[in-house]
């Protein structure tokens, strides 16, 4: 299968993690790129791939620095029907706005069209998980709901 990974993040969390998920999903045997949110145009995203999001929650619950552009960009959205993504959220649970950043890319993306895979997932820096923990199982998860459908 062909997967996108796409992330959002502030401090380099969100990346490392979307690094984890691709040598994982490499070792099954997929094709997989990963690229920073900030280096993507809603346009940009390529129906034909799976797209995997995972998005960190900056400062008062807005998106972290690198999902900025892509959220801007994202107000004047072109039709994306037919995308397929899952999403997957990083944050801590100590604040209010826990996992807002992942939310709001859901959000634009199902409102430009686009369907989500299985549920959003989250992982909360303030519990005992790792994040590559929680990461794995639903990445594998979200790939395997998308061969049933082929």
């Amino acid at each position: 299968m062909d997967i996108t990974i796409l992330y959002g993040t502030e401090t380099g969390n969100a990346e490392m993690l979307a690094e984890d998920v691709q040598s994982a999903l490499e070792d099954a045997g997929h094709e997989v790129v990963v690229e920073n949110l900030s280096d993507v145009a809603p346009a940009d995203l390529d129906v034909s791939r799976l797209h995997l999001v995972i998005c960190s929650t900056y400062g008062d619950g807005e998106l972290p620095a690198s999902a900025q552009p892509f959220g801007e960009a994202m107000k004047d959205a072109p039709d994306l029907s037919g995308l397929r993504f899952g999403i997957f959220g990083l944050g801590d649970s100590e604040y209010e706005t826990f996992n807002m950043g992942s939310q709001q890319i859901e959000e634009m993306l199902v409102a430009a069209g686009a369907e989500r895979i299985g549920e959003r997932v989250t992982h909360d820096a303030s519990g005992d998980d790792m994040a590559e923990d929680v990461a794995l199982p639903w990445a594998e998860a979200v790939v395997e709901a998308v061969g049933a459908d082929a």
